[in-house]
């Protein structure tokens, strides 16, 4: 049998040629690394508009396909227009990107419009009345300290020794950088305006996005095939099917899920005659976003502005906010997440540590559903090893098991143990 010398000859001066890539590849990541580092930052700053209005149209895709599906087609079915043509259908989706701008520009008027003027009315009062707070949490101290002598005195020392070392520092070290303070908020702020006009550029191109949405996923999955063989292609597209499920099921769920806790916690505080009711709903509301942690997040601060005001009001609100945690987490938080993860409470912490370690608060968010994606891989790997070696996949089989003879039968542990009675 004769040998496809040519064919060999080109399979060796590949592999020669990408092992001469790969190596310049680390050459240039060991000894430029941080020159390449500031280049993809600088691409990522060119691109950023772009990158938000790929979030922006993501997110805003759930809203525009159940307005399409649920008011719009059946709208047309019963005013007899085929949405089959091209025509129709264009401007079928003209209509229902329009409807899901108004719906979300609405959602944000009103935001602004009602809770900010009422949030900035709060903050104005907590301002002003801070001293007030402040004397009376100290004469709650004082009650507090005056059975102990001993125990006040310690405490106002430590005290004053701390508020002249405070003071000490502001004059060592904040009065002499003012202008650098100064010129970090104007930095700020130039980066506030940057990133507004980044979200501008990035609504635009939503709409572009939202607009041919199904053409950009046609071209992905031709590019897919045209690369890739057909079986390694479905199984791509499949896998990112899952990823978009995991995503948009997560992150939408939890939003909704923060709203309602939100109404909840405005409605509890409201009858309760809580002060900064809808201050405290939207910190509640807002932190609820963050997977475990975010509600004592947001009840550990909205507590101490209670404790200010009211300290009786303070232990009532920690008891209605751990009432509400245990319905969202029991009854609200399943209806509407169910189990989108398939995580466990385990996995669920430590995802929430590891990304919000790497990314911050974005990382707190959305490190369950990254985190849910890459434990599905590694499961699917694990169990197609394990299929292929005529091992059952289910992961209680390997409860209590001690090893697997070479008929593939399961020992168990407690068959190798002597056994041991006692007199």
């Amino acid at each position: 049998m004769k040998k496809n010398w040519k064919n060999q000859y080109f399979m060796w001066g590949l592999t020669a040629l990408i092992t001469i890539i790969l190596a310049f590849c680390f050459y240039y990541l060991m000894f430029m690394g941080q020159n390449l580092i500031h280049k993809m930052q600088f691409l990522l700053r060119i691109i950023m508009p772009v990158i938000d209005g790929l979030a922006i149209a993501y997110i805003a895709s759930p809203i525009l396909n159940t307005i399409e599906y649920k008011i719009i087609f059946p709208l047309c079915d019963r005013l007899k227009i085929d949405i089959k043509k091209e025509k129709s259908r264009r401007r079928v989706r003209g209509l229902s990107i329009v409807l899901t701008l108004a719906f979300i520009l609405l959602i944000l008027y009103a935001f602004f419009s009602i809770v900010i003027p009422q949030l900035i009315r709060s903050i104005q009062s907590i301002i002003f009345q801070f001293p007030i707070y402040v004397y009376n949490l100290t004469v709650l101290v004082e009650k507090l300290l005056s059975d102990n002598p001993e125990v006040e005195q310690y405490v106002e020392n430590l005290l004053n020794s701390y508020s002249s070392d405070i003071a000490g520092w502001l004059n060592r070290s904040i009065v002499p950088q003012i202008n650098v303070l100064i010129k970090s908020i104007s930095m700020s702020l130039i980066g506030i305006l940057k990133s507004l006009y980044n979200l501008i550029i990035g609504f635009i191109i939503s709409v572009y996005v939202l607009a041919s949405k199904e053409r950009f996923a046609s071209q992905t999955k031709k590019m897919c095939y045209a690369f890739f063989n057909r079986s390694t292609s479905n199984i791509i597209i499949k896998e990112f099917r899952f990823v978009h499920r995991t995503f948009i099921g997560f992150l939408t769920g939890k939003i909704v899920d923060s709203c309602i806790i939100g109404v909840l916690c405005f409605m509890g505080t409201s009858l309760l005659k809580m002060p900064y009711s809808l201050l405290i709903s939207v910190i509640v509301g807002v932190t609820n976003i963050i997977p475990f942690f975010g509600p004592y997040i947001g009840a550990i601060p909205s507590a101490l502005l209670i404790l200010m005001v009211n300290p009786t009001k303070c232990l009532y609100f920690i008891i209605f906010i751990l009432i509400l945690q245990q319905i969202d987490g029991n009854i609200i938080g399943p209806k509407i997440l169910g189990d989108s993860t398939g995580l466990s409470g385990f996995w669920v912490i430590f995802s929430i540590t590891l990304f919000g370690g790497i990314w911050g608060v974005l990382g707190m968010i959305v490190g369950i559903p990254i985190f849910a994606v890459i434990y599905a891989a590694v499961s699917s790997i694990i169990n197609k090893k394990l299929t292929k070696k005529q091992l059952p996949t289910d992961t209680g089989k390997y409860n209590g098991l001690d090893y697997i003879d070479e008929n593939h039968i399961f020992v168990p542990e407690w068959e190798n143990k002597e056994i041991v009675t006692t007199p």
